[in-house]
């Protein structure tokens, strides 16, 4: 699937935190639950997510021009962090509401239909919130990864709401529909750093994880036992596309063709590991002292 087609799944997470909007804001309009109003709060970051999300899908469908030769993958992290961002200014928002609401109790309202309306709230989320991971994973898209993992800390902040609003009801302990909203809002702080966290690393030029290099590893192995090496092999994530870097050493009196032949071959047999990569190769002759100077990343001097 390419990357244009990806966003019509940002269409449709812009659709289910929408109706979630709605039907959120109905259930705390119904019961004036702070907690149902955090659990609200909430969906309005995911429509913001939503539309960012769908705004980067774009630029990263953007082909690669002389100013960007390495494309525009890497726009995926700023809608991370931006969703991460949007996480945390929910959550102090929400704290500063329950704060407010555990100096100044009321009864809850119609909390049975309000509760109804919620939980077909988090039915729609965690439907949508299964598709965006399943195909991120599938597509290697961080940004339809970061709104399903958002999703889905909707779905479980909203059980937890459903439950302490069903507790308030039935014991009548007003204190602790704040106290839910509180907890709640912690929760979602937690998501929000873990995805600012993921971005600052990917824009950092994190490598690839160490189970994805193993299997690098692996794949040169057999060509090791034909009497090849390698050395500075070096990986990157970028968005959805992967880099990987190597230097091939090859005995010295092999042709530029022979050399060529081989290094074709190692790159279509990473590739095939590791889908979506860019796998550049630097010949070498094995047998010159020289060769051995650059496996840092810059160069040893003489």
């Amino acid at each position: 699937m390419e990357q244009p087609l990806l966003t019509r799944y940002a269409w449709l997470s812009i659709a289910a935190a929408i109706a979630t909007i709605l039907l959120k804001g109905t259930a705390w309009w119904l019961t004036g639950s702070v907690g149902l109003l955090s659990d609200a709060l909430e969906s309005f970051v995911n429509l913001a997510a939503a539309m960012m999300a769908l705004w980067i899908l774009t630029v990263v469908a953007t082909p690669a021009s002389d100013r960007h030769a390495y494309g525009h993958s890497k726009a995926e992290y700023f809608s991370s962090a931006f969703e991460g961002l949007l996480i945390v200014f929910a959550a102090l928002s929400i704290i500063w509401a329950a704060v407010d609401r555990m100096w100044n109790l009321q009864p809850l309202e119609s909390v049975g239909v309000g509760l109804a309306v919620s939980v077909v709230a988090s039915i729609v989320n965690l439907l949508v919130a299964r598709i965006l991971l399943k195909v991120g994973r599938e597509h290697q898209s961080i940004v339809l990864e970061a709104d399903a993992h958002h999703l889905m800390t909707d779905v479980w902040t909203s059980v937890g709401v459903v439950v302490g609003v069903g507790l308030v009801w039935l014991t009548g302990w007003l204190w602790l529909d704040p106290v839910i909203a509180i907890a709640v809002a912690l929760n979602i702080v937690w998501t929000g750093w873990q995805l600012m966290h993921r971005s600052a690393e990917g824009l950092m030029d994190v490598s690839l994880p160490e189970e994805r290099v193993a299997e690098i590893e692996a794949v040169l192995l057999p060509y090791r036992e034909q009497g090849l090496d390698f050395h500075a092999l070096r990986t990157r994530q970028a968005g959805s596309r992967t880099f990987v870097s190597l230097h091939v050493l090859v005995p010295g009196e092999w042709t530029v063709q022979q050399g060529h032949d081989w290094a074709e071959r190692i790159e279509r047999d990473i590739r095939r590991t590791v889908p979506r990569a860019h796998v550049l190769t630097h010949l070498e002759p094995i047998e010159d002292p020289v060769s051995m100077l650059d496996q840092d990343l810059d160069r040893l001097h003489c």
